[in-house]
């Protein structure tokens, strides 16, 4: 009688906890789609994410990008050849981003976020692969930035809620965050 009794309770608190964490999971309408070289080579743009159950603490949206440097390598007599090596840009970030899920009843949406790598501080002829045995008579000019890597990370207060990463080549929604 006893054990009759207890299997129905056990029963209806399992389902009611996992109701409870259904209900406090983030459901995804639609992935955000990353742009590699919008509005520039050196920048990611992301567009389209919508998302439900976030509830009525702010979600924040935070884009972080990656990327490469190359350089061109001048010698003394004028001529100029492509460095060999590419050098980590600084990376970049689109700084907080708020999705208005607050306003809009546990519903929020990145309209368009976009981050960009800089340059970094001019490297030496021998760090920018300029050649001659490592002589330091170049002059290393920067030639291109390119954004290669981007990581989202959306927080309400301070749990993560989605990840997800993207990469130059990769697809456009991303990867989900180990």
């Amino acid at each position: 009688m006893r054990k009759a009794v207890l299997v129905p309770i056990v029963a209806v608190l399992f389902v009611a906890a996992t109701s409870l964490t259904a209900l406090a999971a983030v459901n995804v309408k639609s992935l955000p789609t990353a742009t590699f070289g919008s509005p520039d080579p050196a920048s990611v743009t992301l567009t389209g994410g919508n998302f439900s159950g976030l509830g009525s603490t702010p979600a924040i949206a935070n884009l972080t990008v990656t990327g490469v440097a190359t350089y061109t390598c001048t010698n003394q007599g004028g001529n100029a050849a492509p460095g060999q090596n590419p050098v980590p840009a600084n990376p970049g970030s689109s700084g907080p981003f708020n999705l208005g899920n607050s306003d809009h009843n546990g519903r929020g949406t990145i309209t368009s976020i976009t981050a960009s790598v800089t340059a970094p501080p001019t490297p030496t002829p021998q760090e920018a692969g300029c050649g001659g045995g490592g002589s330091t008579h170049w002059t290393v000019t920067l030639n291109t930035l390119t954004a290669t890597a981007a990581h989202l990370e959306i927080t309400e207060g301070s749990t993560l809620v989605f990840c997800r990463n993207y990469t130059l080549g990769g697809p456009a929604t991303g990867t989900a965050c180990p």
